[in-house]
């Protein structure tokens, strides 16, 4: 689901080339078309947008289609900085990634208890790690994406069922989501989209991609709550999709410029912390 660009298309192409027969849906049909076109004998596609009612009733329609189906890959999703909270903004990533999330992972848990067990996997975020100030949509539809499998999971457990899950999350992929951002630790779809595929061979439970992210992430659950509300660059100066997030300023490819958080000096700021210096530190 969600196999018309990005990680999900570059996911649909390794699949296909390790020869599984794979149903592609998303909702732009002519890319769903052009992703046929590669391997004709090997892909079904089906028009599937997750916001709709009837989405689960066109998934049955692939599946049929297909012969059944042992894995099914939840990569639809949407995501945006929005610092001002515009509601439209907000509303429409929940829709998309916490309601339409929810509708097509029940109804991929449905099939597969019906028809004796499978594999549901997930492409969430490491965004669900902490709340994140300019993307407070995006960041809590994530963190709600990892809690919902952890409970479909147990809920297999309990009752018997043999569907097992795996959480893929992504650190920064150059999508059309970053479209005008500057990251930085960009991976390219390709690159996580192998990766991916290799944790669905060896029935991974849960998967941060790649390396530094998954550093990146203990690093951010060591953070204290009260330090990490305060990390975010100065409000004065606004948060765009400029901004860096707390911790990746250690990874970027220029030395960062450190001084002390009672420098004035103006240009932009990336609020870090260390364990080792107080106050905290700015990069710049």
């Amino acid at each position: 689901m969600g196999a018309t660009s990005g990680i999900g298309l570059e996911t649909a192409k390794r699949c296909i080339a390790a020869g599984w027969r794979v149903g592609a849906a998303g909702r732009r049909s002519e890319e769903l078309e052009r992703l046929r076109g590669l391997a004709p004998q090997q892909v079904e596609t089906e028009a599937i947008d997750v916001t709709d009612d009837a989405a689960p009733a066109a998934l049955e329609r692939l599946i049929e289609r297909l012969g059944g189906m042992d894995v099914y890959l939840h990569v639809a999703g949407v995501g945006s900085q929005n610092p001002q909270l515009d509601p439209t903004v907000e509303l429409h990533t929940v829709r998309t990634n916490v309601e339409g999330f929810t509708r097509m992972t029940t109804a991929a848990y449905g099939y597969f208890a019906a028809h004796g067990g499978g594999r549901i996997a997930v492409v969430s975020s490491i965004a669900g790690t902490r709340g994140l100030g300019v993307a407070a949509a995006y960041s809590a539809s994530k963190r709600f994406q990892n809690t919902y499998i952890d409970s479909l999971a147990q809920l297999a457990r309990m009752q018997g069922s043999k569907i097992r899950f795996t959480d893929i999350r992504p650190g920064f992929v150059a999508t059309a989501l970053l479209r005008n951002a500057d990251y930085p630790m960009l991976m390219r779809p390709e690159k996580v989209a192998e990766k991916l595929f290799r944790a669905l061979e060896r029935g991974k439970r849960r998967v941060v991609i790649d390396r530094r992210y998954a550093l990146l992430v203990r690093l951010w659950r060591l953070i204290p709550q009260g330090v990490w509300e305060r990390l975010p660059a100065d409000p004065q100066q606004g948060l765009n999709r400029d901004t860096k997030f707390v911790c990746t300023v250690a990874f970027r490819p220029q030395p960062a410029t450190v001084r002390s958080a009672a420098d004035t000096r103006s240009g932009p700021l990336y609020a870090g912390w260390s364990t080792f210096c107080k106050p905290p530190l700015i990069f710049e």
